[in-house]
């Protein structure tokens, strides 16, 4: 059984937990997250536990909260085994302070929170019967009431199998996208604001930034995509895009493939990335526009980038650390 992190861990994996939460967090922190996650076994053990922690925090009632920190919390020598947690602990309790004064009125909201390490594939079920598959990298967090059902995908990609209740809609928000359940199994990919949404199986609604997938209306910030659809959401244009796919395609990241049709190579970088075991890096801005088309095993990144050059106009560099991604025309460091 892995030991307790020590205390410096903790703290970190609490500020990464806190900055990963936040809704405009950046594509750079998911990426710093992911190269902090890499660099020690323990850094993803710790994450859990500040996550198992948070989880927790939230679902009990003030007085009972206050009860455990001021338990656990003061430097006695005899609870000193306790105190990377109560340092943790005093990290997520500021998230946790409004809602769980709210939450002690309404004991039927339930939340939870759950990861996925870099290359990790990882199923969970869901208290309503759906079942969420993740890959690698990916964060998602839950908050289930009587009235609704919310997800919020932070980071990653997660394949949805939604146990359809009419009472209890079913909405997963990404970023600046809503996507509202209707009877459906559907995958999400997120790729810093960008998102990718392949249905297949039912309908779903899509809202972007300036729609709302809280009522079931129709309005021009709302498409309704279908089995067979893709749907991809671009934030520098605010648009929203169909194209047809495949169920083979839109879940081949569960078979150790990832699938790409005509995409930004930041895009496929970023998403190398949750699966590789060295982080990818662009260094010039005018190959993150390059679009590629194709199937890269996750069990042969390093095959692939050897072979990137022949596409593209770039030179790959390795490091101890990281892989470099440069203009051809450009000198290497010497």
């Amino acid at each position: 059984m892995p030991g307790i992190p020590d205390e410096k861990t903790l703290h970190t994996a609490a500020d990464w937990w806190l900055r990963l939460r936040d809704h405009d967090g950046s594509d750079e922190t998911i990426e710093q997250w992911l190269t902090w996650t890499r660099a020690d076994r323990s850094h993803m053990e710790a994450f859990e536990r500040v996550t198992e922690l948070g989880e927790r925090l939230g679902t009990i009632d003030a007085f009972t909260r206050r009860q455990w920190i001021d338990e656990f919390a003061p430097p006695v020598v005899a609870r000193r085994s306790w105190l990377p947690l109560a340092a943790a602990a005093a990290a997520v309790l500021a998230l946790f302070g409004g809602y769980a004064a709210w939450s002690t009125f309404n004991a039927s909201v339930t939340t939870a929170s759950y990861t996925s390490a870099v290359a990790q594939n990882r199923t969970i079920n869901l208290p309503d019967g759906s079942t969420v598959a993740m890959g690698g990298a990916s964060m998602l967090t839950t908050r289930f009431t009587r009235g609704e059902r919310r997800v919020e995908l932070g980071a990653g990609e997660a394949f949805f199998q939604v146990a359809h209740n009419a009472k209890q809609p079913f909405i997963v928000t990404v970023g600046n996208v809503s996507i509202r359940d209707i009877g459906t199994a559907f995958d999400i990919r997120r790729s810093g604001q960008r998102v990718t949404i392949a249905v297949t199986e039912g309908r779903v609604q899509i809202f972007d930034g300036s729609g709302t997938a809280d009522h079931d209306t129709h309005g021009p910030h709302m498409l309704e995509a279908v089995a067979g659809e893709r749907v991809s959401y671009d934030p520098d244009a605010s648009a929203m895009s169909i194209s047809p796919v495949t169920p083979e395609q839109a879940t081949a990241w569960r078979s150790d493939r990832l699938e790409f049709i005509n995409e930004p190579l930041e895009v496929v970088i970023a998403n190398v990335n949750r699966y590789s075991i060295h982080p990818v890096h662009i260094a010039d801005a005018d190959l993150e526009v390059l679009t590629f088309t194709g199937t890269i095993k996750t069990d042969a990144i390093d095959q692939w980038l050897g072979a990137l050059p022949q596409v593209f106009p770039l030179r790959v560099s390795r490091g101890a650390d990281q892989v470099i991604l440069s203009n051809a025309e450009r000198r290497p460091n010497p």
